[in-house]
Parts: C-alpha cells; sequence; structure tokens
C-alpha cells in the first residue's frame, strides 16, 4: 500500500511538472516525528476492578467515569481518594456505554452501537435530553465549546453540543500516516490526547491540523502482578485543568494513577 501510494504521488508530481516549463519540482518536507514521552508516576489510588472504564473526566473537584459492557454500563462520580463509585444513571441493558465530557453543567454520555447520546444534569443526575448519531461511538471532550467524539477510526468530529449535529472532522495522523483506533479523549492544555485502542500509548493531537506532536508510552505502568485475567487494556485520561494533575487508568484496573510527562 505504501509503494502503491509512493507511486501515486510520483505521477501527480510528475502532473503537476508538465506545464512548469520543465522546471525543477520540489519534493515536499517529510511531515515532523512525533516526540516521545515517558512517565513519572506521582500518585496512585485505588480503582473498582469491577469498572470497565470507557470515559473519565475531572470538573470543579469531581473525578466522573462512564463504564461499558451491556447491562453494566453507569454513569458514576469516583471517591479519588476509596476508589468508591456513586453511581448517577445507569443505561439500560441493551447500550453499551462509551466516552464523557461535561460541558455546561451537563454530562455528555456516548453509547458504542446504539448511535444514541444520553445528557444528564450534572448536579441532579437526572437525564435531560438525547442525541442520534451515525456510526459508533468512543471517545468524547470537549474545548469548553465544542465537543470531540472519536469513533474508532482516526477521525475525530467536532459537534455542535446543542444539536450534536457534526461540524468538522479531524484526520489524525502521525509523520503523515492516519493514526486508527482513537478512543478516549481528553482536552489539555490546547491539545487532545487520545488513548489508542490495545495500545499503552496516549497520542497528543493538534486539534488544528490533527498532527500528532507527542507519543506518551505508558508501558508497565500497571505491574503484572497486579493484572488478572479480567484486566483489560489502558482507557481513560482525566485532566484537573486547576492543578495540572493528569489521572490515567484502565478497564477493570485495580489503581489509578496520577502521572508527570517526562521527555525521553
Amino acid at each position: 500500500m505504501k509503494i502503491l501510494a509512493t507511486a501515486l504521488l510520483a505521477v501527480l508530481m510528475t502532473a503537476a511538472c508538465g506545464g512548469n516549463g520543465g522546471r525543477a519540482h520540489r519534493t515536499p518536507p517529510r511531515p515532523a516525528e512525533p516526540k516521545r514521552y515517558g512517565y513519572t508516576v506521582r500518585n496512585v489510588y485505588p480503582h473498582a476492578t469491577t469498572s470497565y472504564t470507557q470515559g473519565l473526566a475531572y470538573v470543579d473537584g469531581v473525578l466522573w467515569e462512564g463504564t461499558g459492557q451491556h447491562g453494566e454500563s453507569v454513569l458514576q462520580r469516583l471517591d479519588l481518594e476509596t476508589g468508591r463509585p456513586h453511581v448517577v444513571a445507569r443505561l439500560p441493558r441493551s447500550e453499551f456505554g462509551e466516552g464523557i465530557a461535561l460541558l455546561d453543567g451537563k454530562v455528555y454520555q456516548l453509547t458504542w452501537q446504539s448511535n444514541k447520546a444520553r445528557v444528564y444534569d450534572a448536579a441532579t443526575g437526572e437525564q435531560t435530553g438525547e442525541f442520534a448519531y451515525p456510526g459508533e461511538g468512543w471517545g468524547l471532550t470537549t474545548d469548553g465549546r465544542k465537543l470531540y467524539m472519536s469513533d474508532g477510526t482516526e477521525h475525530i468530529r467536532i459537534l455542535d453540543p446543542a444539536t450534536f449535529r457534526r461540524e468538522k472532522s479531524i484526520a489524525v495522523t502521525a509523520a503523515g500516516e492516519p493514526v486508527r483506533l482513537l478512543n478516549e479523549l481528553e482536552w489539555i492544555d490546547g491539545k487532545i490526547w487520545a488513548n489508542v485502542y490495545t495500545a499503552d500509548q496516549i497520542v497528543i493531537v493538534d486539534p488544528a491540523t490533527g498532527a500528532t506532536e507527542g507519543i506518551v508510552d505508558l508501558t508497565g505502568l500497571l505491574p503484572d502482578g497486579e493484572r488478572t485475567p479480567e484486566t483489560d487494556v489502558l482507557n481513560g485520561i482525566a485532566y484537573d485543568e486547576a492543578t495540572g494533575r493528569i489521572f490515567v487508568t484502565g478497564k477493570n484496573w485495580p489503581k489509578l494513577y496520577e502521572i508527570a510527562v517526562t521527555e525521553r
């Protein structure tokens, strides 16, 4: 496929030079490679192994979590120190919960294949709305104005929170190649941080261009000795804007980690 793409690019470049009077055509510069980051663990907190984490958010001192699995999907608040969950809302057994985002006093929660987003009052937990959307729902975040949604591909949709209408789509790349399986999302300092499903990596994406500017390698974050047959993949990023703390966890993980990113 890369060979074919290269050959096609060469044909297009030749055609572009046809009316150029024989002048040489410069090869476009290769896209920049993303920076590589490691991590240090600042704090470790308990996390319920029964929570199949799909969305994570920290807003106004409250840690929120959306979970998945049919018959087990909930929206809940977490006590950071104890890991104890307080269920705010339960999804119907037919729905598989996905990413969450909080905006203007509302909590938005996606579903995987039900083509439906539920909207709750963050103060009361009462459902106040519902939206339909095409395709699958995976991750969700916000820049404080718009919603950003992943669907398992390399694309991130920019949505109007009042209507859930797609206004634009961002194609995420790394060194010019598409980055697929984008999952849970978080907005941190003007960038989109995204879990890559089945990988122990988070990509840091420029929302203006879709280019991956950094890759955070979290290999080894959860020790092998704390894994069981039920332990699933890394998933869940939350940012405490007031303090700069970054929290990460995984599906059915026993721990939630506060990390600091380090340059390699």
